[in-house]
């Protein structure tokens, strides 16, 4: 089985943040994720990290008013400066929790000047961090409408005009089949630029354990396949985390 993750952003919110990583490691999560981790202290996510022997598998560049609807600065006209601060947040993060991958958030933006600033923060940003991977995502428009990202060739075209080998795509399976409405389909043609993975049930975005999406199968392929990447649990429980975790159980 893959290599399963806890999102601590969505997963064990009955607890406060820093005791979710415990939560993680006593119902057998190795690695967990965090969107925005920074409303903590960083040297306590550390310690949490190396008290529980948890790996953090990834987390994304700031959104600094998250609460009044922003989803990153990445794509939006005359932010540039911003964006290279907050990556600069993000960086001073990553070189206290060791990262596999930093998310860079496109934000809600649209038309050719979004798309040119994207591609110029992008650059910036992958020649400015050339040995921490870095990753981007398209988001489905029925969650999020305007965000920049929302389609996968739309993803693989910035990926390969940009060509930097530290960039590469965000699977997410859930708006893969939000997208596309076949995930399977969507994985086979542009799974091979992902390094990380998350998943939720295509209905309600809740366990991956039913629904449209076929997890076991998709999880046996990726075995087949020899994917080494983590696969992050990014759902909303649909009652007690712990009471919905028999999707990973057979892979810790």
């Amino acid at each position: 089985m893959p290599k399963f993750a806890a999102n601590l952003t969505l997963l064990f919110t009955e607890l406060p943040l820093l005791e979710r990583f415990d939560a993680a490691h006593r119902a057998g999560f190795r690695a967990v994720e965090l969107l925005i981790p920074y409303d903590a202290p960083v040297d306590d996510l550390a310690h949490a990290l190396r008290d529980t022997g948890l790996h953090l598998a990834l987390i994304n560049t700031p959104a600094p008013d998250w609460a009044a609807g922003q989803r990153g600065l990445a794509a939006l006209p005359g932010q540039t400066a911003a964006f290279r601060d907050t990556f600069e947040t993000a960086l001073h993060y990553a070189a206290h929790l060791r990262p596999d991958h930093i998310h860079v958030m496109a934000g809600l933006a649209v038309g050719p000047e979004a798309h040119a600033t994207y591609l110029q923060n992008l650059r910036w940003a992958s020649q400015r961090a050339p040995d921490q991977s870095l990753l981007i995502e398209p988001i489905n428009p029925h969650d999020m409408p305007g965000f920049f990202l929302n389609d996968f060739a739309q993803v693989a075209a910035i990926l390969d005009e940009i060509a930097a080998p530290n960039l590469a795509l965000q699977f997410d399976a859930y708006h893969a089949h939000r997208i596309t409405g076949d995930m399977p389909g969507a994985w086979a043609k542009y799974g091979p630029r992902a390094r990380h993975i998350q998943v939720a049930s295509a209905e309600g975005r809740h366990e991956p354990n039913r629904g449209a999406i076929d997890y076991p199968a998709f999880f046996a392929l990726l075995d087949a396949q020899g994917y080494t990447g983590h696969v992050a649990g990014e759902y909303v429980p649909s009652a007690r985390t712990e009471d919905g975790l028999d999707w990973i159980k057979a892979g810790v």
